[in-house]
């Protein structure tokens, strides 16, 4: 009982109808407060816009604009993926959204407090993650922000992806604060670094880097200052260590530099429920061996085992926007038949060195001992380089896979690249051979800086009859 006298504090009451109950969390576009509808009489959490002193009145403007967005953006989803939106009050000049009460911590959280997720659970979060992105870009809405901070895991599993307050509906002109970036930099991607506007590619890069940190625990492109960040963003490879599988091939194909060769939302979801119904995941180069957690592995074909494998996933997801009818040569029991054994090149390879590089073409076959020369892929030639790739980019200091890990990272690159439509020629199979280049050890480039050596393969096709081709196969 309170002393006599005393006067018991009512709790502040919104719009006439929601009495706030305590603080949940505040950031740099104000409080969210747990909150008690008293119309429904239901708790819900109630976001109110609390901009920071000195802004000048423009600027407050747009931010108080780029709120009420939020409300009118979250309240056209219907997604359980998505926070729902129930409510906007304006009330003595201050913007509040009333939304769903998410009782759960973000995955941001759950990893500095528990570390990396094991990748069952990570697949999990992606498929919701991407339905709710799915849901959003067919609305023609790009969230601009997905990062750990704004993916919600509840204690059942379920996700809830929040905050659409800097999201931007595709056909709305562009609202932004003195012409900067929106968004966290560590999860910004490459083309919207270069200046170009939000999409939904740009969308699942982020989720990309977010899976990325949720199963490796830490973002594979922060650093400690803002230019690092974006640098890394622009320049490296992710070299994944604890991500195998399908969802290896996920991550990279997101994180594609060109968003026209990144997995879409649609494929990378299938890939990972198809992952979820059967979760065995492959032992290989960079990842643990199966673990108690899931069920004996069956026999698989080693060019799927390969294709899965982080390093092949480099190139395997991202072309799968490129037109490859994976149903055709996934789940066969031996390579291609067009494929020929790889060829090594450097002292005590089968080429002494090979000079040319990707969109060129050779005057002679790939022989041991022989010397290949650059022609004119207009006029007749013998050899063509149809693709090129390095497994680790420009990260500044990479030892040698080994032999057996590189050759496989090749044989698998090349025939992704073989499969595409970049080799658009009708019969490819009966008609050409291809083969995967790779550098023997001692040409291997360690150091990134290093003036001499390479990491870069190379994957060559040529007549399978030994005729001279009179003209360009490879797509331009």
């Amino acid at each position: 009982m309170s002393p006599k006298g005393a006067s018991t504090a009512q709790p502040r009451v919104i719009a006439g109808r929601y009495a706030l109950l305590g603080e949940l969390g505040r950031g740099g576009m104000g409080v969210v407060w747990r909150a008690q509808d008293n119309v429904i009489g239901r708790q819900v959490a109630l976001k109110e816009l609390h901009l920071p002193d000195g802004i000048a009145h423009e600027e407050r403007r747009v931010l108080e604009e780029r709120v009420l967005r939020e409300a009118r953006t979250a309240g056209r989803l219907n997604d359980p993926a998505v926070v729902t939106v129930f409510d906007v009050v304006v009330e003595q000049g201050t913007t509040y959204i009333v939304m769903e009460l998410v009782e759960a911590a973000t995955l941001s959280a759950i990893i500095t407090r528990g570390g990396p997720l094991p990748p069952d659970r990570v697949i999990a979060i992606a498929v919701q993650a991407l339905s709710a992105l799915d849901t959003a870009h067919q609305a023609g809405i790009v969230h601009r922000d997905v990062k750990p901070g704004n993916l919600m895991v509840q204690p059942n599993g379920r996700v809830k992806l929040t905050d659409f307050g800097i999201a931007q509906a595709v056909d709305d002109p562009r609202l932004t604060t003195s012409g900067s970036l929106i968004g966290s930099p560590a999860y910004l991607s490459p083309e919207r670094i270069h200046g170009h506007e939000a999409s939904p590619a740009s969308d699942l890069w982020a989720l990309g880097a977010t899976l990325c940190y949720a199963v490796e625990g830490a973002n594979p492109y922060e650093r400690t200052t803002t230019a690092s960040t974006l640098h890394a963003i622009m320049t490296e490879v992710p070299r994944l260590t604890r991500a195998t599988g399908v969802l290896a091939a996920v991550i990279t194909g997101l994180l594609m530099p060109d968003p026209n060769a990144r997995l879409t939302g649609p494929q990378a979801r299938a890939m990972l429920e198809s992952a979820a119904a059967q979760p065995t995941p492959p032992q290989g180069f960079a990842g643990p061996p199966p673990t108690a957690r899931y069920p004996a592995p069956p026999v698989r074909k080693r060019w799927l085992r390969n294709l899965v494998a982080v390093g092949a996933a480099v190139a395997a997801a991202g072309l799968f926007a490129a037109g490859i009818a994976v149903d055709r040569w996934l789940f066969t029991d031996r390579p291609p038949a067009a494929m020929a054994e790889t060829v090594t090149f450097g002292d005590g390879g089968t080429l002494p060195d090979f000079k040319l590089s990707a969109r060129q073409c050779g005057d002679n076959f790939l022989a041991p001992s022989v010397r290949v020369g650059s022609t004119d892929c207009d006029e007749p030639h013998r050899i063509e380089v149809f693709a090129e790739g390095s497994p680790f980019g420009s990260s500044e200091k990479v030892a040698h896979p080994g032999d057996e890990w590189l050759r496989k990272y090749a044989e698998d690159f090349c025939t992704l690249h073989f499969k595409s439509d970049n080799v658009s020629l009708a019969d490819k199979d009966d008609k050409l051979r291809y083969a995967a280049v790779v550098p023997v050890r001692s040409e291997w480039k360690e150091n990134y800086s290093a003036s001499k050596g390479t990491r870069e393969i190379y994957c060559v096709l040529w007549d399978k009859s030994g005729a001279e081709l009179t003209k360009r196969v490879y797509a331009k």
